[in-house]
């Protein structure tokens, strides 16, 4: 069992955007998520880091869309990180236009032996993490490291995602959590009691060390 320690930060997302660049310096095995606020930090990380060439970027899931798709999280990271760079990583994508359980067996078999240095998760007002959704079957899987399923809030596609063993065998993973309307579920993932109505809290089950960076706003005053 881990406890999360949460960070209040003025400007969370730059927060985070200084330690992946510190991940991509140091040469890591970078785990990627979608989200409206992960856009600011992967900006900051490329200005302050323009080298990634010696890091490996993964998703922690991906939308069942083509990676020219708005909707993609491969797409979210392109345009504010990737192409920014004066070096790109290795770079894993989901690829999100096959059919979802071919995506996912595919990814799955990709990240066979990798070891996941740093994850970087959002959280939904839900308190889903990746494409694990409260009443999920995939909060289910104990065996496989990828899998595939509805998504349960929009956009309604289906979804590619890491499941809970693949998420507890990185070494660190981190959360960007903004606004008012992630206070309920930040309460309920990391201070409430365990439950599988809120994803996120099933981490804490784990030894991973969790670090939670959030604004005033996220972290419910």
């Amino acid at each position: 069992m881990t406890d999360a320690q949460l960070h209040v930060e003025d400007e969370p997302a730059r927060r985070v955007g200084e330690l992946l660049a510190g991940a991509a310096r140091d040469a890591q095995t970078i785990v990627l998520t979608g989200g409206t606020s992960v856009g600011n930090a992967y900006q900051h990380a490329a200005t302050l880091e323009p080298d990634w060439s010696e890091a490996s970027v993964w998703w922690g899931d991906e939308r069942c869309v083509p990676p020219d798709d708005e909707r993609s999280n491969y797409l979210l990271a392109k345009r504010t990180l990737f192409d920014r760079l004066d070096d790109e990583p290795d770079v894993h994508r989901i690829r999100g236009e096959l059919q979802p359980a071919d995506a996912a067996g595919e990814y799955e078999k990709a990240l066979d032996g990798v070891r996941l240095d740093f994850l970087l998760l959002g959280l939904g007002p839900d308190a889903h993490i990746a494409s694990l959704f409260p009443g999920s079957p995939q909060l289910a899987e104990h065996e496989r490291l990828v899998t595939s399923g509805p998504a349960g809030l929009e956009p309604f596609v289906d979804r590619v995602t890491l499941t809970l063993p693949a998420v507890l065998s990185a070494r660190r993973i981190v959360f960007l959590v903004t606004g008012a309307d992630k206070a309920d579920a930040v309460r309920r993932s990391f201070r409430d009691e365990i439950s599988e109505d809120a994803p996120a809290s099933l981490l804490r089950r784990g030894d991973v060390p969790i670090d939670v960076y959030l604004d005033a706003a996220a972290s419910g005053g």
